[in-house]
Order: C-alpha cells, then sequence, then structure tokens
C-alpha cells in the first residue's frame, strides 16, 4: 500500500483510469462484435448503420490512449474491408 500522500493520489488516479480504460475497450469490443455479427449473417443495412459508431468508439479509445492510433485504424480498415468484400458478393 502506498504511504506518501502523493503516492496514495497516484493509485487513485491510475484505479480511476483503469475503470475507464477496461469502459472503452469492453464498448469498442462489443460493438465490433456485434458488427461482424451482423456482417456473416448478411445483414448489411445493420451493418452499415453500426459502422459510424463503431468508428466513434474506436476513435475515442484512440483519443484517450486506450489502444493505439494504428491499432484504431487497422480495426477499422478490416472492418469496413469486410463490409465491402461480402455486400459485392
Amino acid at each position: 500500500m502506498p504511504i506518501t500522500k502523493s503516492a496514495k493520489k497516484a493509485l487513485r488516479q491510475s484505479k480511476r483510469r483503469q475503470k475507464q480504460n477496461i469502459r472503452r475497450k469492453t464498448k469498442f469490443r462489443s460493438l465490433v462484435k456485434e458488427f461482424r455479427k451482423a456482417v456473416t449473417a448478411k445483414n448489411f443495412d445493420k451493418a452499415k448503420e453500426m459502422l459510424p459508431s463503431v468508428y466513434k468508439a474506436l476513435d475515442k479509445a484512440a483519443k484517450s490512449k486506450t489502444i493505439k492510433k494504428n491499432t484504431a485504424n487497422r480495426v477499422k480498415s478490416r472492418i469496413s474491408r469486410a463490409l465491402n468484400k461480402t455486400a459485392q458478393k
């Protein structure tokens, strides 16, 4: 356990940040998962409606440095490519 006042504050801050990071990660992961389910079920209308919300969740996670910027961009690229690929078939 922290002893000094500053160490106690640092612990409080890190716990608060950890909760926020977990919340953001869970949010974008569940949205991506739901999006992929819609694409595999060939429910393209729902997938196209979900795309902006998935992008928004990924961008927010990247902005707050919960995930890296390139990771967010890579996931966005892959999900949009999956949508386009299956929609063309």
